[in-house]
């Protein structure tokens, strides 16, 4: 979406109206301009008066130059990041659009991305999946950055439960979880989780051990008497 059409509007209006004032002084002033002199054309203003390009005879932009990028603004601020300014014939102007286009494709691609990842990762499970908007530096970066950094501490906790269950359904009852995440304890809700399993692993080794060993006494010892101790079991345990 480009700016441009609204205040084109407006503008036109403004000089219409302006326009109408003139020719209404130049007709009471017998066809002369402001000056009093008149010219081939009745228009009362010298050739280059309205200045360069978007520039005013003073050098400074023009307010239908400047209410377009401040439309354009006031759009990125309230989301709309597909705002994007027209080029000008004016170098300081085009430095300007080519300034803020840039701005709003970053932060239309940075959208983008976080809605794919959001759906890889939270809807169809690709955790090694990471956001990227391409070669940025600063703010942008550490944005994105930040932004796989906590996919990471979210994915890392998932990945281990299934490497523990896993390890546990193929009968390795030595494996637990780790409770670090890069040299750090984990917390709160990821600690809950991680003793929860590691005590399951634990209580599968101990009832395995026990069975193991009623078994043993039972069968190879004649021990019939033998009855499996397993500490700390409760319910089907």
């Amino acid at each position: 979406m480009e700016i441009g059409d609204t205040i084109e509007e407006e503008t036109d209006a403004e000089e219409s109206s302006e326009r109408s004032s003139n020719a209404s002084s130049r007709r009471k002033n017998g066809g002369k301009g402001r000056n009093g002199k008149g010219n081939g054309n009745g228009a009362g203003t010298k050739r280059g008066e309205e200045g360069a390009g978007g520039l005013a005879p003073d050098g400074k932009l023009k307010d239908a130059n400047l209410r377009r990028l401040l439309h354009a603004m006031r759009d990125l601020r309230d989301g709309e990041f597909e705002v994007r300014l027209a080029m000008s014939e004016d170098p300081l102007l085009s430095e300007i659009a080519d300034a803020f286009n840039g701005i709003a494709k970053l932060n239309e691609r940075l959208s983008e991305e976080m809605l794919r990842v959001s759906t890889t990762i939270g809807r169809q499970g690709q955790m090694n999946d990471r956001a990227s908007i391409g070669p940025v530096i600063g703010g942008w970066r550490s944005t994105v950055e930040s932004v796989n950094t906590l996919i990471t501490d979210l994915a890392s906790p998932t990945t281990e439960v299934a490497r523990v269950l896993t390890a546990v359904a193929e009968g390795d009852l030595g494996q637990k979880m780790v409770l670090e995440i890069d040299g750090k304890a984990v917390q709160g809700e990821f600690l809950r989780i991680g003793t929860t399993v590691n005590t399951m692993v634990d209580q599968l080794g101990s009832f395995a051990n026990e069975v193991t060993r009623v078994a043993r006494e039972v069968g190879t010892e004649g021990k019939l008497g033998g009855q499996a101790q397993v500490p700390g079991v409760a319910g089907t345990w």
